[in-house]
């Protein structure tokens, strides 16, 4: 017999589980890659408050002026 109730068991998760990026415990689905909206409000306040930084090189070079 097939249907949906025997392929219950079959089902292929869509991300692969994780540890949680700030605290190591198993992630959750409903904050994923989180493992709780604590753990996710902690990371988006460490990006807003400048502690996470891209790191950039500037050019040292200036535009010439055509001269």
């Amino acid at each position: 017999m097939t249907g949906p109730d025997n392929d219950a068991g079959k089902v292929t998760p869509l991300r692969p589980k994780r540890p949680c990026p700030e605290c190591g415990k198993p992630s959750s689905r409903a904050t994923y890659p989180f493992c709780s909206q604590r753990c996710k409000d902690i990371d988006l306040n460490r990006w807003l408050s400048g502690s996470y930084v891209i790191p950039a090189t500037e050019d040292d070079e200036k535009p010439e002026d055509g001269q």
